[in-house]
């Protein structure tokens, strides 16, 4: 049995309602992902296998993008069988670049995991610049609508997503949130006039925070505030919608949906390389680059369990989880007559992902 064979068998599992075609290709196209370190279309089509020419393969990728879109439901339970917690840490972010004169532009939410965050739900924004209030509420309610607010440990967030209308849909919504605010957006004093942010925080010792005593009001609501002076004459000021004492703790981890989005793109697949224009063909791409990009992490995370990822000399390892297994994927795929045993457990970790057999889950992901 192919490996192609496989996976078409292991993908089957979780898109039972497709027809074995399009099982076929999106197989093909996985595995053309790994091998090309690419999204485009033409590349990968190089690495479709049989006997048709290369600009059949191609126009076969072409009506998979254009007939095929994806259940996000589906794809956000996928997500989460990788990720053994009761409540999740919530990221929201958004990733853009330019396509000649087109605007790609994505508002991501994603679960925060260790050293990297997973994206569970996503949006295309068909303009340039910030996403509004309506388009972040209609994201979040996604998930709301999925998993329940019961699920939402905490949001973290930019200085991108703040607004009093946001603000109230997350205090009315019982999310606890840690969401970075501008260095001049006026806060109220104890006597109730109103200051620049920095102002509270300048006499701070370098690289140290305070919580301020007590809510303050922003943006028509009282907030809890925490500020830290960085060295370079930053300011990282942090709203709550409650008294914490892991305020910056947990504000850092914000930073893992940077790292997703340089896995998704340049340490990755190269998202940017792809000539879709098309909102909901983008989409789709997304969907697959997710798929991957968890398959990865999880070889990764367990090839990490049997050969640790070595450490260089300030402590730092050599590479990410997530590239720990996508080297190791297209390695596998590119030698699988001599890699035998070790595609058949690459392959055996996607299956077990897709069947969310959580026990073997915590094995790999120990709290």
């Amino acid at each position: 049995m192919t490996q192609t064979t496989i996976l078409t068998h292991i993908l089957k599992l979780h898109f039972a309602d497709w027809h074995l075609a399009r099982i076929k290709c999106l197989s093909y196209l996985m595995m053309g992902l790994f091998k090309v370190k690419t999204v485009n279309l033409t590349e990968i089509a190089t690495t479709f296998p049989g006997r048709a020419e290369i600009e059949s393969h191609y126009r076969r990728l072409q009506r998979f993008f254009q007939q095929v879109e994806f259940d996000s439901t589906l794809i956000a339970q996928l997500v989460v069988s990788f990720l053994p917690y009761p409540t999740y840490t919530l990221a929201l972010d958004r990733t853009n670049w330019m396509l000649g004169c087109f605007s790609i532009n994505f508002l991501v939410l994603s679960v925060v995991h260790q050293g990297i965050a997973f994206p569970i739900f996503w949006t295309f924004l068909p303009k340039k610049g910030n996403s509004n209030t309506k388009e972040r509420i209609e994201l979040l309610n996604r998930f709301i609508d999925h998993f329940g607010t019961i699920k939402i440990d905490c949001l973290l967030a930019d200085r991108e997503f703040i607004g009093k209308e946001w603000f109230r849909y997350l205090k009315d919504h019982h999310i606890q949130f840690h969401i970075r605010i501008k260095r001049d957006m006026n806060i109220s004093r104890t006597n109730g006039t109103l200051s620049a942010a920095a102002n509270f925080f300048r006499s701070l010792p370098l690289s140290t925070y305070c919580t301020l005593h007590g809510p303050r009001l922003i943006c028509g609501h009282l907030l809890w505030v925490t500020g830290m002076r960085l060295p370079d004459g930053e300011y990282v000021i942090v709203v709550s919608a409650s008294q914490s004492d892991e305020v910056m703790e947990q504000y850092k981890k914000r930073w893992k949906i940077e790292v997703l989005f340089e896995a998704l793109k340049s340490r990755g697949f190269n998202f940017e390389d792809t000539h879709l224009k098309d909102e909901k063909r983008l989409k789709t791409l997304f969907a697959v680059l997710a798929i991957a990009f968890c398959w990865a992490y999880h070889v990764g995370a367990w090839r990490h369990t049997v050969k640790p990822i070595r450490m260089k000399k300030h402590q730092r390892a050599a590479k990410s989880i997530f590239r720990y297994g996508f080297d190791l994927i297209r390695h596998v795929l590119f030698n699988p007559e001599d890699k035998t045993e070790l595609l058949d457990r690459v392959l055996k970790l996607l299956w077990q992902a897709l069947m969310g057999p959580k026990y073997l889950l915590y094995q790999l992901y120990p709290m």
